[in-house]
């Protein structure tokens, strides 16, 4: 039977029709969905690692267990487990071994739109490139198959469309329930063979000549590997194309040849040769990097490619059909009239949510005028009106190490590293310690809201939810790991107390005799368990207008048609529908004026 399933929803199907017996992975978008999908599956261990590396490193180890293991992240989260990528690829693996990267072309929730195909050929390994659900599916399948054919990682990299759109998918039978303990199979004992699982430079030097011979037998093998083919079609003009972007090339180049590159890499030189061979003019349709295009070029082959195919952002078929006519190619005519109206969405600023434990902290950096280094989740939205509030943001982790570098070079003005749970968890540790090892006085406000937010509320070990067995985890006190590594000055305060956490934040700043962190603990309203408090009212007669509730960055706020008499300034509307009651407005507002009725105010 065939259902309909997002790419991420197929590649957890297929790891699993292909006997995926661990995953892991650290929740990024647009990957988050495939281990929330295959934790919910039989006979595996699927997890949520503290961050990329970590996952890698645990999939490694599954895989010389024995058993087929996978990874999953974005295609940043890459960069993070790079480290040890390079290394697997020396090493090899036991049971099947897949690298899943999700890359977000147009950066629709990421910091880069770097192209995840160039780390196959940096690190020696296969790459498959899926172009819908089902092939998803299929190329996940055929990635383990080809892993322990070729003794190799293999990276299955998909990006945002093919991620989060919908497809049919053959199926062949349900997806079974998830039990509470997963059911795994004992292993045989592990066979010790440190030459090849102890990466020291002798055994490496011995390695790499292995690597080189991989190489070679997988561009062999590319010739003739079932995930390239080609559409034979008029011969004016020879696509070759693949992902994402074949679906748009076929549509706007119809009727032409096309070479659908399924592998990514390595390419099937010969069989490429053959097909330009056979066409009069050859382009190269791909989303971001020249990287078909300048292996082909290095084979002497003329094309057109990102001279007028866009080298950023997501391709549509309006770009790929404007990059095609500007290159004079003979493209599809669109229909007489178009099938719906355009529809003009209205301008939305990103907000953080009502009631969001994160709002007190950037308010009181505002007030204060901080420098405030920021750090990747939901709080980077504090870089935007009203708050206004970042200054910098690199990399998951970078807030730490950037505030510590600004007092290091001797700025003087007031600094702040802003991060989150889970960011803390993932790459906050080692940047923390090292403030503590050179005791220098930077102040870290952690924003504690017990989930990893930014992607939907996964666990992580602040939160103590695992992705299977939630019942299973431990919470980890991050105050006491945060003492642990040597920081001797620490306040722990309720997010939603607007006074205490900006005193805490004062005190931390002014604190100057070593590191300082100060908690700011609150529940994200996603959270479960979390409930509504009673919902705050406006007393139009004592409000003036002054504009100081608005902020605050709360959505639930709104801009009254009545105006006050001497000010001629809106005065404020609370959106019954959207207010949780945080009191956040309430305690911001001077003249008294936003109020929770249990308070006596009439």
């Amino acid at each position: 039977m065939k259902r309909l399933l997002s790419g991420n929803e197929a590649i957890a199907l297929g790891a699993w029709e292909a006997g995926v017996r661990f995953a892991s992975a650290y929740p990024g978008t647009p990957s988050t969905e495939i281990l929330e999908n295959l934790s919910r599956y039989s006979h595996l261990t699927a997890e949520w690692a503290s961050n990329e590396k970590v996952a890698l490193d645990a999939a490694i180890g599954a895989s010389l267990a024995g058993v087929r293991a996978m990874a999953s992240m974005k295609h940043v989260g890459v960069n993070v487990a790079a480290d040890s990528l390079m290394s697997v690829s020396y090493i090899g693996v036991n049971g099947g071994l897949v690298l899943v990267s999700a890359d977000d072309p147009g950066t629709w929730s990421s910091q880069n739109e770097q192209d995840n195909r160039q780390y196959a050929r940096f690190g020696k390994f296969p790459c498959l490139e899926p172009s819908d659900s089902q092939e998803a599916k299929d190329f996940v399948q055929e990635a383990f198959n080809l892993s322990e054919r070729f003794n190799t990682i293999v990276m299955v990299r998909t990006t945002t469309r093919i991620s989060h759109s919908k497809s049919a998918v053959e199926v062949e039978m349900p997806a079974p329930g998830r039990p509470d303990v997963p059911t795994l199979e004992p292993l045989p004992k592990f066979e010790r063979r440190p030459e090849r699982y102890v990466i020291i430079p002798a055994h490496a030097r011995r390695l790499h000549p292995v690597v080189e011979e991989r190489m070679h037998q997988l561009r062999e093998y590319s010739e003739t590997c079932p995930l390239n083919r080609i559409e034979w079609g008029n011969s004016q003009i020879g696509v070759i194309t693949g992902g994402a972007a074949y679906q748009h090339a076929r549509e706007v180049l119809a009727g032409f040849s096309l070479l659908k590159l399924g592998m990514s890499y390595p390419i099937p030189q010969k069989m490429i040769r053959d097909f330009c061979r056979q066409v009069q003019q050859v382009v190269v349709v791909e989303e971001l990097d020249p990287f078909w295009e300048d292996q082909i070029r290095a084979l002497g082959i003329p094309v057109t490619g990102k001279a007028f195919f866009p080298l950023t952002g997501e391709f549509t078929l309006e770009r790929v059909r404007a990059a095609a006519h500007a290159a004079g190619l003979p493209v599809t005519p669109l229909p007489v009239a178009p099938l719906t109206e355009p529809v003009q969405a209205p301008p939305r600023i990103p907000a953080l949510c009502p009631g969001c434990p994160h709002r007190a902290a950037f308010f009181s950096a505002k007030k204060q005028r901080l420098l405030v280094a920021g750090d990747i989740g939901c709080y980077t939205i504090g870089v935007l009106p009203p708050f206004d509030a970042i200054d910098t943001c690199i990399s998951m982790g970078a807030s730490i190490g950037v505030a510590h570098g600004v007092r290091q070079a001797g700025n003087q003005q007031k600094a702040i590293a802003v991060i989150g749970d889970s960011t803390f968890f993932h790459a906050g540790l080692s940047a923390l310690a090292n403030t503590v090892y050179n005791q220098v006085p930077v102040t870290t406000v952690i924003l504690d809201n017990h989930t990893t937010g930014m992607t939907g509320g996964q666990g992580n070990p602040g939160s103590g939810v695992p992705a299977q067995n939630q019942r299973s985890g431990r919470q980890i006190d991050i105050e006491s790991v945060v003492r642990s590594l040597g920081v001797e000055w620490i306040r722990c305060v309720d997010a939603f107390n607007v006074t205490a956490v900006d005193q805490a934040i004062r005190e931390a700043v002014a604190h100057q005799d070593g590191p300082s962190v100060v908690i700011v603990e609150g529940d994200c309203v996603m959270n479960q368990g979390w409930q509504r408090s009673n919902l705050v009212r406006v007393d139009l007669e004592a409000c003036n207008g002054c504009t100081l509730c608005f902020n605050v960055g709360c959505p639930a706020i709104l801009k009254s048609d009545e105006l006050d008499v001497k000010t001629q300034r809106p005065k404020a509307e609370i959106d019954a529908l959207l207010c949780t009651g945080c009191t956040v407005c309430v305690q911001v507002c001077p003249r008294h004026a936003i109020y929770q009725p249990e308070s006596g105010h009439e």
